[in-house]
């Protein structure tokens, strides 16, 4: 099993190298990797979130970088084991608001006796696509926690777990009702 690359490879926000081809139909990617994340909305969905769970707690990043999928999908499987516990599977509302679209490349060079004729070295690679990353700026919501009164310490703790999952510096605020 291939191992994960350290994520200060991918970590900037800077927009990765296009393909430029003078044949149309080699000009984009053709192939993206499947969604690591299972769910974006957990919880009980059906109820009006407002009247419900009247603590509400958003997750914000502090810092611009990209986040990869697999943090994006340990964060929710600690949130939703840690609120699950305590008000079962229909006594919160979670949702991740940060959508992993943005491809992940990697261009292998191959090292050792012969490589010399495999590889065509880092100028504009392209590479392929090994997975997506979520792009996040500072000030962006990254979750939502909505639980019912009294549950702002579990809350509060939960997502304390889940920012060192993350790759970016968070801070934990309550979202003020639009009413």
């Amino acid at each position: 099993m291939a191992k994960l690359r350290k994520w200060c490879a991918y970590r900037t926000l800077e927009r990765p190298y296009t393909r430029f081809s003078k044949y149309r139909k080699k000009g984009f990617v053709k192939s993206r990797p499947g969604k690591k994340v299972i769910k974006f909305e957990m919880g009980n969905l059906s109820c009006d979130r407002d009247a419900t769970f009247p603590v509400k707690l958003a997750l914000i990043s502090k810092d611009g970088a990209q986040v990869r999928t697999n943090s994006i999908e340990a964060a929710r499987v600690v949130v939703t084991r840690r609120v699950e516990r305590a008000y079962g599977r229909l006594g919160f509302y979670f949702r991740i608001k940060t959508v992993p679209h943005q491809s992940i490349r990697e261009n292998p060079l191959a090292a050792g006796a012969g490589a010399d004729r495999l590889s065509t070295g880092m100028k504009h690679s392209f590479g392929k696509i090994i997975g997506t990353a979520a792009r996040v700026f500072p000030g962006d919501t990254i979750m939502e926690l909505y639980v019912p009164e009294g549950g702002e310490a579990l809350a509060r703790d939960a997502f304390r777990v889940v920012s060192s999952k993350l790759t970016v510096r968070t801070t934990t605020q309550p979202i003020v009702s639009k009413k």
